[in-house]
């Protein structure tokens, strides 16, 4: 009879080792099906998912992968394959070091002031950029619009849909990587952002009036107004557009690439005009 004992990795190959590891045999003598052949997602940032294995134990198993039959189905990983290569060439060429998205907003916030941008960045994450869209659909075409501290990539054309996907995720995936190459080749901070037909742009509406209306709410109830974990971007959008009102601030908590951002009213800001109404009343109700 059967049997089987599950094992997962991050690969095929992983969940094989482990899977030797624990019931201390070799690979040659290992025998297994292979139950999921695992995903990378979205460039391995989103929708990760890991292979699995299930190792055979008892008799009428013939999936013994020392004769190369794993009953592994045949899958086209060419595509996946090819993304995989051109995030690995764009992280290490010329591989000097570049700030890290994960580290604190205040920090990545305030880029350097040195006028232009450097040339070679823009120019290595354009054609990153235009290689990585290339895999996902055909007919796009990539304008760019620079300033002294940012660089924002237009993507026109296409797939729309596709490049967008669920939620923004998939062009959300993409701009963190094009942040990366440009960044780790660039001595000063860079501020990158990646757009599909203006989906971010609208998303940046959307934000700034979600912002206005929870800081007006921690002004009234002088209770701080916690928003959802965002990424960078949609954390330096919120910042920024409530900078300039001195009655509030904001902070972001938590570690990592997605944080909560808490918006704060300041002491002493509350609306005053309660006290005088009381006043006014009881004039009122002597006269």
């Amino acid at each position: 009879m059967k049997t089987g004992i599950e094992f997962e990795g991050k690969n095929i190959e992983t969940a094989v080792e482990k899977a030797c590891e624990k019931l201390n045999i070799t690979k040659d003598e290992l025998k297994y099906e292979i139950i999921s052949n695992g995903s990378s997602g979205i460039f391995g940032l989103v929708g990760f998912k890991k292979a699995k294995i299930k190792v055979m134990t008892g008799e009428g198993f013939s999936g013994d992968p020392s004769n190369g039959e794993t009953n592994e189905p045949e899958t086209d990983n060419g595509d996946r394959n090819g993304v995989a290569s051109l995030v690995d060439e764009a992280f290490s060429v010329n591989g000097a070091g570049g700030a890290d998205r994960g580290g604190e907003d205040e920090n990545a916030l305030k880029p350097n002031k040195t006028s232009g941008l450097p040339e070679k960045p823009v120019t290595l994450g354009r054609d990153i950029l235009e290689r990585i869209v290339g895999v996902i659909t055909d007919d796009t075409s990539i304008a760019i619009e620079k300033d002294d501290d940012k660089v924002r990539f237009q993507i026109s054309g296409g797939n729309s849909s596709v490049l967008i996907g669920k939620k923004g995720q998939n062009l959300e995936a993409i701009q963190y990587i094009i942040d990366k190459v440009v960044n780790r080749h660039s001595e000063k901070r860079i501020i990158v952002e990646v757009d599909v037909e203006d989906y971010f742009q609208k998303r940046k509406e959307k934000l700034v009036q979600l912002a206005e209306r929870l800081a007006e709410k921690a002004k009234r109830t002088k209770k701080p107004s916690t928003l959802k974990q965002m990424n960078i971007q949609e954390r330096r959008i919120i910042h920024l557009a409530l900078k300039k009102d001195r009655s509030i601030r904001t902070q972001s908590i938590g570690d990592g690439y997605y944080r909560k951002l808490i918006i704060i009213p300041k002491k002493g800001t509350a609306r005053k005009q309660r006290p005088s109404n009381r006043n006014n009343s009881k004039v009122n109700a002597e006269s």
